[in-house]
């Protein structure tokens, strides 16, 4: 089975920005995502989502490399100054190509 080769870019971050990540990410190039409430802890402290304010999400894109790099690059300069943001890159194959 033919597979094809796309990126997947994770951001974990505070809830309180979801909507505008999710709006930020398909204005830069992503056709689709995944959200998820996380709960974890780090350098900064724990997050365990016991309140509202404290909240954490994973969201996931699956895109070419040049959209995960366009997120990624606003996703720090926009947001990694003043909230909670943890960012990894992986390589993934997709079947069906032309959803991503």
């Amino acid at each position: 089975m033919q597979t094809h080769e796309r990126k997947l870019l994770t951001i974990i971050t505070e809830a309180a920005i979801e909507r505008a990540l999710i709006a930020d990410a398909r204005r830069f190039g992503a056709h689709g995502y995944t959200v998820l409430d996380v709960r974890g802890g780090g350098p900064g402290g724990e997050r365990e989502g016991a309140w509202e304010a404290d909240r954490s999400i994973e969201l996931q894109v699956v895109c070419s490399a040049e959209v995960a790099e366009r997120i990624a690059e606003h996703v720090l300069a926009q947001y990694a100054p003043n909230y909670a943001v943890a960012l990894y890159l992986s390589d993934v194959q997709v079947f069906r190509a032309q959803k991503y």
